[in-house]
């Protein structure tokens, strides 16, 4: 298969300023998602898309590709989905060639790394499904236990027949990461999403799952690396 990797990584985030250059165990939080993806060596091309000359900078310095800026899909409310769809169109036309399979890799998931990118990688090609999106499991904050607060305090329980029942009696349940989405090309384009009828999850475990978007986030992830996790 003729793969692009596409490390999405824009410069006008809010909740945390300019998270894809923070410095994380002293590299930029950018560098890890690169450094990952090339070591997997399952990528013909691996691209940086972003509106940022630093970030592209920064990009380039680690040994990623930064053929183009983004010109668009670069903005709050644009979905990850469109600006990688966005990413490969750019690419399709400056490397004036097709691809059979794109994935997505999200700068701001710094802990995934080589073999978790492999892994799954083989795992979309032993399926051959339409695509895959690593998730982990939803550990001690219960999600069967959830509900809705109104003002004074009244639950709606999202799953009632569940919340009496112990923890250990009830299944897993999963919640998707950004740190490795997978599609055939030809899928992603006819859906406009990697959240195609016949896409997979791959579980991963929680720290090498983990999305930054906040300051707590951040804190958390400096946490780890402090206690040698990853």
């Amino acid at each position: 298969m003729r793969t692009i990797g596409i490390i999405l990584a824009r410069g006008g985030s809010k909740r945390l300023p300019a998270k894809n250059l923070i410095d994380l165990g002293g590299t930029p939080m950018i560098t890890w998602t690169i450094r990952a993806a090339l070591s997997s060596s399952i990528f013909e091309d691996l691209i940086v898309s972003t509106d940022s000359p630093e970030i592209a900078d920064i990009a380039i310095s680690a040994g990623a590709s930064v053929p183009f800026l983004r010109s668009e899909a670069a903005d709050d409310y644009t979905s990850s989905s469109d600006a990688t769809l966005f990413a490969l169109s750019q690419a399709e036309r400056h490397y004036n060639r097709s691809y059979d399979c794109v994935a997505q890799l999200m700068a701001n998931c710094p802990f995934r790394n080589d073999i978790h990118i492999k892994e799954i990688y083989n795992r979309f090609l032993d399926l051959k499904c339409d695509s895959i999106i690593t998730a982990f499991k939803l550990g001690w904050m219960n999600p069967w236990w959830s509900s809705q607060i109104d003002e004074e305090g009244r639950p709606t329980w999202l799953f009632p027949n569940a919340r009496t029942q112990r923890s250990q009696d009830l299944p897993n349940l999963y919640c998707p990461s950004g740190a490795i989405w997978l599609a055939q090309t030809t899928c992603l384009k006819k859906f406009k999403s990697f959240y195609t009828p016949d896409v997979r999850l791959h579980p991963i475990d929680w720290i090498s799952a983990m999305d930054i978007d906040e300051q707590a986030d951040l804190d958390m992830a400096r946490a780890i690396l402090n206690l040698k996790c990853v």
